[in-house]
């Protein structure tokens, strides 16, 4: 029983001193790709590849690629187990129909401006009509901004009003 359970360490040790980069080569070994196949496959010169399989070879103390594979896949079907996956995985998006003419997906204020409902057309609902609407000339725009600029000095003019009659309460 101490053998296999010093097998066991010694093989997880193994397993430990693989990187990332070898066992994707490996990988792709166990599929039986050749050298420049997985060159290939991960983006990098055939020179490295030979190079990371060489490395993990002595590391698994294998005499040949296809005992490296053969030890490799032993490892992996004990070491590299996913025992908890908690990536939920969304249903595939599926197409719904649209509402729009030619599927033409103008913006909202497009598409309704002409179509009158229950509230009217677009921003007729709104306390200021279509001032919330995004499409006004230079001219609307230029009386948008006056009237906000009008609104702002009011509302200045009326709170020093207020403040001089409270100093003149106050002075006597």
């Amino acid at each position: 029983m101490e053998g296999s359970q010093s097998s066991s360490v010694a093989d997880r040790a193994t397993w430990d001193r693989l990187t990332e980069k070898q066992r994707a080569c490996l990988d792709l070994l166990l599929e039986r790709k050749t050298s420049k196949q997985i060159a290939i496959a991960l983006q990098i010169s055939k020179p490295t590849v030979d190079q990371r399989i060489t490395t993990a070879r002595n590391i698994l103390g294998a005499t040949d690629r296809d005992d490296a594979a053969l030890r490799y896949a032993r490892l992996k079907r004990t070491y590299d187990q996913i025992t908890y996956d908690p990536v939920h995985i969304p249903p595939a998006p599926s197409l719904v129909p649209s509402d729009f003419a030619d599927g033409d997906p103008s913006g909202p204020t497009e598409a309704e401006a002409g179509k009158v409902g229950s509230a009217g057309s677009w921003g007729a609902g709104l306390p200021f009509g279509k001032v919330g609407s995004h499409n006004h000339g230079s001219s609307a725009r230029l009386a948008i901004v006056a009237a906000v600029i009008a609104a702002i000095i009011f509302s200045l003019l009326g709170g020093l009003s207020i403040a001089q009659a409270l100093t003149q309460l106050i002075t006597g």
